[in-house]
């Protein structure tokens, strides 16, 4: 079980959480907004042939940034477990926000292929360490929608990248909207003043009187000592497999892969893809919006919804609605119904994949929360790397119009995946007491 702060937080204590959910929020935007913009500027990249850019290149450079991503989620638990989320957090903003201005400032495919890296590891890094964060303070009962609300920054970034291409690429030039992107820098400060540490953290760390002076500020209950988990961190990976956790463990990475699949080769393609079907560069960047804002709709209304029925069985039915609408994009539709397929896909794609970290982080103890969210975040990346190198294949064979199919077919499998897990914590609650408080809060 969790020992995170007290179940119904007092409404002086609520400040807190108020206070650790706003910085994590903003922080988040600044994540979506560099992750979102290398697919809204793609288009253009591709029809000025920037850098000699070719479709497989493209969807190399877009591999590039997700394998930085993989590395960043990999290392980012295990190391914010050991020196503090709130440190790793400023890191990877000043991270991600300096290799955007490598980025803005590249002369060639090289370069920029770097910039996206680094900027991947950064942004790897600050998502699974956020939502450690955000699920130290959030009320018993309430942490899937409190994930939820975090994720919408994700989405609100994906939305502001569209505006900030449509808005400079054509009176400025596609280099402007990588250079808003070091904006981010600036907030860097603001963090490392503002957000107080985690409170489970200063505990294990036996910083005792931080811990109890933070409290008092802003009158919340000090985490109980827990003696064993806070250690070895390989000891807390190892942790994910003992008994019969291993399978529960495999079913989480198998799903997250599969999402971020999704994800990612969406994020990246689907302004290229629907340019393909004949929409104009306008058009196409319109449909980021919406996807955008069908994501921030579907977080908060997953969040509710697996709150109270579970999170995996969330997100087997919204993976397998969101197979459905990716399908259907390969469609030729109306404009109207169009938009509202891109709009209820978003609702489902993007909340679905976050219902996978949600069910880790409510599952997992304090100690080992960062790490287990971080390896299911990381594993995943495999997927994530493999999207948008998969669009940038079919797309340069001529095949773009079987990128929909082959990104439906991933969110089946995860579908499958998150839906055995489903099942089988089901049996477990039934037969452990723990396990069965645990289901049925969450």
């Amino acid at each position: 079980m969790s020992s995170s702060p007290s179940p119904l937080l007092p409404a002086r204590g609520s400040r807190l959480a108020l206070l650790v959910v706003g910085l994590c929020w903003l922080a988040v935007l600044f994540d979506g907004l560099d992750m979102f913009i290398y697919g809204s500027v793609l288009p253009h990249l591709l029809e000025t042939r920037t850098f000699g850019l070719t479709a497989d290149q493209a969807g190399d450079l877009g591999s590039y940034a997700t394998f930085g991503m993989l590395v960043g989620a990999l290392v980012a638990g295990t190391i914010a477990d050991r020196i503090g989320r709130k440190k790793l957090m400023v890191a990877c903003v000043t991270l991600f926000s300096l290799a955007s201005g490598l980025c803005a400032m590249s002369e060639s495919v090289t370069v920029f292929g770097l910039g996206r890296t680094l900027a991947g590891v950064g942004l790897g890094g600050l998502l699974p360490t956020a939502i450690s964060m955000v699920s130290d303070y959030a009320p018993r009962g309430r942490g899937a929608l409190v994930i939820g609300l975090l994720m919408t920054a994700h989405h609100a970034g994906g939305i502001l990248s569209a505006y900030v291409a449509k808005w400079l690429i054509d009176p400025v030039g596609w280099r402007a909207a990588f250079w808003v992107c070091v904006l981010p820098l600036l907030f860097a400060p603001v963090l490392a003043k503002l957000l107080p540490e985690s409170l489970s953290f200063l505990v294990a760390k036996g910083r005792g009187e931080e811990a109890r002076a933070l409290a008092e500020r802003y009158d919340v209950e000090v985490p109980a000592v827990r003696t064993g988990g806070a250690g070895d961190r390989w000891t807390s990976l190892a942790n994910l497999f003992r008994g019969n956790e291993w399978i529960q463990t495999l079913l989480y990475w198998a799903a997250s892969f599969g999402g971020l699949l999704l994800v990612y080769g969406v994020a990246t393609w689907l302004p290229t893809l629907m340019r393909a079907e004949g929409y104009a560069l306008g058009s196409a960047l319109s449909f980021v919006v919406v996807f955008n804002l069908g994501g921030i709709v579907g977080m908060l209304v997953a969040g509710r919804a697996a709150d109270r029925f579970g999170a995996p069985r969330i997100s087997a039915l919204w993976f397998a609605l969101t197979a459905a609408g990716v399908f259907l994009l390969s469609v030729h539709m109306s404009m109207t119904v169009t938009m509202i397929v891109v709009f209820l896909t978003g609702v489902f794609l993007n909340s679905a994949q976050t219902m996978i970290y949600a069910t880790v982080s409510i599952r997992s103890n304090a100690d080992n929360r960062a790490t287990a969210v971080g390896w299911t975040s990381g594993m995943g990346r495999f997927g994530a790397v493999f999207g948008p190198w998969l669009g940038g294949q079919l797309l340069a064979s001529g095949h773009g119009d079987r990128g929909f199919t082959a990104f439906a077919l991933a969110g089946l499998s995860s579908m499958v995946f998150i839906g055995i897990a489903a099942l089988r914590g089901s049996r477990q609650a039934v037969g452990s007491g723990s396990e069965h408080e645990l289901v049925a809060a969450h």
